[in-house]
């Protein structure tokens, strides 16, 4: 309850923080379902872009057995993360519980490429396989997903699993290495970088929650619009300008400079950011 009470009382103070996350699952964990799932509405309605989101609220409607919402919420995870591993243990469960094996197995194998050393997954093959129920996803799921979320850390910035590197070396050597630029996966975890607003507080895992689905988005307007595969996005605004880049088809740069920089001299710091960018997260 202290955990409850400490993490109530964070999120009371900043009602933008992700840390309702954290939030949400210990309330779901102690059963207190109602509680939590009025956090993940909020959270969802701050955030609906975030997947780590969807999934919690996915695993709250599962324990309620709401399993057709459930299923929404986690297809929606899936569509704003395309790796996100609780989100698609989560479908294979429910699409064994409808009897589609195909599919389950399908989406299980999905996460066993994200994640080759989850032994869960692997155990949930072999249940399936010999006709059993795969566990519920609620507490696997949560273990995955929550603990990899941005709030895990609180503010600093995460390194992929397995990276022998800081994240703070991934712009090393850069103009401006140390602010205005942030690397996220398709989950909206941070990778690298960090983002501080014009009072100096840090924003950084707010930000990556609002850029969780950019990629997507962007994907798709721009084949709808006939331009191909996208590569990069700026910006100008009244207080500063920005660049969107693409390293890999998994991960999403930001990098925020004064209005005072040009977009075109903008533009080539990005470039050059998205190449080192590129080459950390190759070598991970």
């Amino acid at each position: 309850m202290d955990d409850i009470r400490a993490l109530s009382a964070q999120l009371a103070q900043d009602p933008q923080s992700l840390v309702f996350l954290r939030l949400g699952e210990a309330l779901r964990r102690k059963g207190q379902l109602e509680a939590a799932l009025r956090v993940a509405m909020n959270g969802l309605e701050r955030h609906p872009h975030l997947a780590d989101a969807h999934d919690l609220y996915a695993r709250i409607l599962t324990d309620k057995h709401d399993y057709e919402r459930g299923f929404d919420e986690w297809d929606m995870a899936v569509r704003i993360a395309p790796h996100h591993t609780g989100a698609l243990k989560g479908l294979a469960f429910l699409y064994f519980k409808v009897g589609d094996i195909e599919q389950a197995e399908a989406h299980l194998a999905a996460a066993k490429r994200v994640e080759p050393d989850d032994p869960s997954i692997e155990q949930a093959i072999a249940m399936m396989r010999k006709g059993a129920s795969p566990p519920e996803p609620s507490a696997a799921a949560a273990d995955s997903s929550t603990a990899a979320s941005p709030t895990a850390a609180s503010s600093t910035a995460q390194a992929p699993q397995g990276s022998g590197l800081d994240e703070a070396r991934v712009f090393a050597g850069l103009e401006g290495a140390n602010e205005g630029l942030l690397l996220i996966d398709g989950a909206g975890r941070v990778l690298g970088g960090a983002l501080k607003d014009r009072a100096g507080t840090d924003v950084t895992d707010t930000v990556a929650a609002y850029l969780a689905g950019v990629s997507q988005e962007a994907a798709r307007t721009a084949k709808l619009l006939g331009l191909g595969a996208w590569t990069g996005l700026s910006a100008e605004g009244q207080q500063g300008n920005v660049h969107l880049a693409h390293p890999t088809s998994g991960a999403l740069l930001l990098v925020v400079r004064e209005r005072g920089m040009p977009l075109g001299r903008l533009a080539i710091l990005a470039q050059r950011a998205t190449l080192m960018a590129r080459r950390w997260l190759e070598q991970q």
